[in-house]
């Protein structure tokens, strides 16, 4: 019994002493090389305390509450101690560090603890050898970001497009690439090269990378920029948070006129529970009526009767999440986890939208008014569900750390339109269409990691595999049409002007494997130190694609009858085989409408970082990339594809990095880098495939006959780093880059000649983009504004495609009078300025933070022009966004926060653009102003 009361006595001083304990905790990073610096010294001055950090960069210190100054070193590095350093009982206080060579004279640099975490923010970005900018946690909590999209923003050129796909210098989808702790995941649209990134809540980020220059370890196929999103691992002792916000619009929100799709049961969760499947089994036979009355009957009474839009009150948008994690000792070793889930449910609602409108030039070159061949306009309501979830584990050993990661991403996309289209050139009549559609997205992906080193740390292995398991599916897309009695006013079905009604189900099925192996071996090279890398990779990507189309044609009917009413087609007029009367199934799918492809990327490099000189650092690689298409489908002509290799590319990727320290504290820097890079086509654009948009009405058709396109890159900058105890002090930053880029084959998206309503992408010519960036971070208590910073960025960048034969000559041919033709024309999707800016306050002490950022987006070309159809523009959008919070509570871990979107109530629009003519729409809509107030707990 005195045993168990003395062990029990024994417990409850320990926990009572770890209780009146708190913890330093963070990375100690070399400024040298590129890496982390194993092994360091951190010491509690005036004290014995102390410790290393492990072969990752990491460490720990448990100290009693109170303030420390802390001390860093490691021989043949600047030793560095850091004041003020506050801590608190049973709290965790952020500390890293960056060292630095030494000179001949022993130096010891001091500065504070809030001084230092300001100029970590930079110092990423200052010790790389490639040419990035980032962004640490701390500068995305003063921007106010509550997920990546809205922090990757603030980075030099970049913009966001539609809040979650990020463009770098202005170049599309196609040359930006996003990963995911350094490996190739695709998003909910795997037709895009960039990651959806609002899925990400900032409560998850240890920082953003955003990669301009290539080196060897990086995949060929970017162009703009890679964007690297890295989540914590291994959390600083326990640690969650939960949130909740509210959005209203006034143009979309509590308005009773919200058109809607019929929803399930379970569209709130982001999947449908089986009410929009597809009734009929493959094997099924759709004879005509006459053949098989009985069945056609039966059949007809199988598709969802439900063709109209339906009108309701739209609610407004809600988010929650919630974020967790935790370390623990295990034995000498130390196990961490991490788990994240959030909820988004967002209504859009636009009563005056316009869409895939068309214009065409007149064939006398005279006229410079465009002529009307199609408008289209009307109601657009959409619902979209994001659920996110992300679980991680971590385990570190003395010489190893072993990660794993599984993150589900779930979408429901719920939408309707009422659209009326008037029609000029080819018919002449006027079509009201219901457009019912709803897309449900599900992307799984597991990560595997591990990271390995010898005792001295002179040798490093790190490899990953991540496989990624992705499904689209478009179920029963629906679309009717009624023909407008221009003399009666009465609304008919017209197979021959409006088309049948019609439906489809498409499937997409998608299995990404990308896996990785990265050696690294310190040593000297002119006795200094360098770092060899090699290693390889390989990614394995395969997708099968079907669409089942349908229409339902009548038979012995006056559709008058009707009185313009979808719902009665299948419904009460659904085909009778008594009266032998009335709208029947008809099986409209083709083979090929559906394919089989995969792609193999394998890849071997090896680099290597060096300094010739104490202010010359270099980083030489050359990759090699063997990438294969293979592809199983038919096209219009009946030609089978059986496992074709349709594109088969080994290729060599030279790089090079070179950085100049242009004054003894390495302040002022000039870099300068050279690499080759690729843009591949999607399984999409390499295919026979037909997808059609029953809103827009464009048909899209693949291209099996197309190319990768090539690039060379160059890129120049010159960085100066604010110093302490100077005007332009810590934390501080400006950066003047240029960059040129020349293409070889860009992969572009046009329209069809033949055929105005179809588009199709194709190599249409050799291209250059040249450009300069400007960056200024900048604290204003210069002129006296304490807690205040500027940021602004800006990018103005030049694009010149020179036309291929068959452009110049239809080009040419429809010349105004007074035009002239030059050479060649922009890059399409090219833009050609950006420029973010943005203002902050942020109080620590007060616990207030606010910003005003602005972003815009030049005039960029979206649609490549072919015979009498222009080339069609998307204008820029004028974004400024307001936002503030306020933090309170025990260490302030609870927060309210506002946010204004939007408020130069701008419009997105794209424009058919001509010589001398007045500019038509494509497309426009409003997305209105948007606010938003949350409120977030840390616990």
């Amino acid at each position: 019994m005195k045993t168990l009361i003395y062990s029990f006595f024994l417990l409850v001083t320990a926990i009572s002493l770890q209780a009146q304990t708190g913890t330093i905790a963070g990375t100690v990073n070399d400024g040298q090389l590129n890496d982390i610096l194993p092994f360091a010294n951190i010491l509690v001055q005036g004290t014995t305390k102390g410790t290393t950090s492990d072969f990752d960069g990491k460490y720990t210190l448990d100290v009693e509450p109170g303030t420390y100054v802390i001390e860093f070193s490691f021989v043949g590095y600047t030793t560095q101690q850091i004041s003020e350093v506050v801590v608190k009982e049973g709290k965790t206080t952020v500390l890293d560090v960056t060292l630095s060579g030494a000179s001949l004279d022993e130096v010891v640099i001091t500065t504070t603890a809030r001084k230092n975490t300001e100029q970590s923010v930079l110092n990423l970005q200052r010790k790389s050898v490639q040419l990035l900018d980032g962004l640490s946690l701390e500068s995305i909590k003063k921007s106010g970001a509550s997920n990546v999209a809205s922090a990757v923003r603030n980075v030099p050129g970049v913009s966001v497009q539609g809040g979650k796909y990020v463009y770098v210098r202005g170049l599309g989808d196609r040359y930006t690439k996003t990963i995911l702790n350094g490996v190739d995941v695709p998003g909910l649209d795997p037709d895009r090269n960039t990651l959806q990134l609002d899925i990400f809540p900032s409560s998850l980020l240890e920082n953003i990378i955003v990669v301009k220059s290539s080196t060897a370890d990086q995949p060929a196929d970017f162009t703009g920029g890679v964007v690297d999103i890295v989540t914590k691992d291994i959390p600083n002792g326990k640690q969650s948070s939960a949130s909740i916000g509210l959005g209203y619009n006034p143009d979309f929100h509590f308005n009773s006129n919200y058109i809607t799709n019929e929803s399930s049961g379970t569209d709130f969760l982001g999947f449908d529970d089986g009410l929009r499947s597809n009734p009929f089994n493959e094997n099924q036979e759709f004879n005509f009526p006459t053949t098989t009355p009985n069945t056609a009957e039966f059949l007809a009474g199988r598709l969802n009767p439900t063709l109209a839009a339906a009108r309701e009150n739209s609610g407004a948008d809600m988010s929650l999440s919630f974020t967790t994690g935790n370390s623990y000792d295990v034995g000498d070793n130390k196990l961490g986890f991490l788990a994240s889930v959030s909820y988004k449910n967002e209504t859009t609602y636009y009563d005056n939208y316009v869409d895939g409108q068309r214009f065409r030039k007149d064939t006398d070159p005279s006229i410079f008014e465009l002529n009307t061949d199609r408008t289209q306009q009307g109601e657009r309501g959409e619902n979209n569900v994001l659920i996110s979830a992300l679980g991680g584990l971590s385990y570190k050993t003395d010489r190893s750390k072993y990660r794993f990661n599984v993150l589900h991403i779930q979408n429901g996309e719920s939408g309707a339109s009422l659209l009326t289209q008037t029609n000029r050139i080819d018919n002449s009549n006027t079509v009201k269409k219901d457009v019912l559609i709803y897309t449900e997205r599900a992307l799984t992906n597991l990560f595997f990691s591990g990271k390995h080193t010898n005792e001295d740390a002179s040798w490093t292995t790190e490899w990953k595999l991540s496989p990624t398991f992705s499904n689209v599916d478009d179920k029963d897309f629906r679309s009717t049409p009624f023909l407008i009695n221009e003399d009666s006013g009465d609304f008919i079905i017209s197979p021959s002007e409006s088309g049948d009604a019609s439906r489809f189900f498409r499937e997409l099925d998608e299995i990404n494997v990308a896996s990785k192996l990265d050696l690294t071996r310190k040593h000297q090279l002119f006795e200094k130190d360098a770092k060899l890398k090699f290693g390889g990779a390989f990614t394995y990507k395969q997708r099968d694609f079907a669409t089942i189309r349908f229409s339902t044609p009548f038979r012995n009917f006056d559709s008058t009858l009707l009185n313009g009413d979808p719902n009665a087609i299948l419904g009460q007029y659904a085909y009778s085989a008594t009266d032998d009367s009335g709208f029947f199934v008809r099986k409209d799918s083709n083979e090929n409408d559906s394919f089989d492809s995969n792609m193999n990327i394998a890849a071997l490099y090896a680099s290597e970082e060096f300094r010739p000189s104490s202010w010359f650092t270099a980083i030489v690689g050359l990759r090699a990339e063997k990438f294969d298409l293979i592809y199983s489908g038919q096209n219009q002509n009946g030609q089978i594809f059986d496992g074709e290799k349709i594109l088969d590319k080994f290729d060599f990727y030279p790089s090079a990095n070179l950085i100049f320290d242009m004054n003894e504290e390495g302040a002022q820097k000039l870099r300068a880098s050279f690499a080759r890079t690729t843009a591949r086509p999607s399984f999409k654009e390499a295919s026979n495939a037909q997808i059609f948009d029953p809103i827009n009405s464009l048909l899209f058709i693949g291209n099996i006959n197309l190319q990768p396109s090539y690039i060379n890159n160059f890129d120049l900058r010159y960085e100066i780093y604010g110093e302490e105890e100077k005007k332009f002090g810590l934390g501080d930053f400006v950066a003047l880059s240029g960059f040129y880029k020349e293409f070889k084959d860009p992969i572009e998206l046009t329209f069809i000649k033949e055929a105005t309503g179809q588009i199709t992408p194709r190599n249409l010519g050799d291209a250059e983009v040249y450009g300069i960036e400007l960056e200024v971070r900048k604290s204003l208590d210069i002129i006296g504004l304490d807690n205040f910073s500027l940021n602004v960025n800006t990018s103005i960048i030049e694009s010149n495609e020179t036309y291929n034969a068959d452009e110049l000559i239809f080009r040419e041919n429809l010349l105004r009078e007074g035009e002239s033709l030059g050479d060649g024309r922009v890059l399409q999707g090219q833009s050609p300025y950006l420029l973010n800016a943005g203002i902050a306050f942020e109080s620590k002490e007060t616990g207030w933070k606010s910003g005003l950022f602005y972003n815009v987006q030049g005039k960029t070309l979206q649609i490549v022009a072919s015979e009498e159809v222009p080339d069609v523009y998307t204008l820029p959008f004028n974004d400024l966004k307001f936002n503030l919070s306020k933090s309170f509570g025990e260490d302030q871990n609870q927060t309210i926060t506002f946010k204004a979107g939007n408020l130069l109530n701008d419009d997105r629009e794209s424009v058919f653009q001509s010589f001398g003519a007045e500019d038509q729409l494509f497309s426009k809509w409003s997305p209105g102003q948007d606010f938003s107030l949350s409120y977030s707990f840390k616990f």
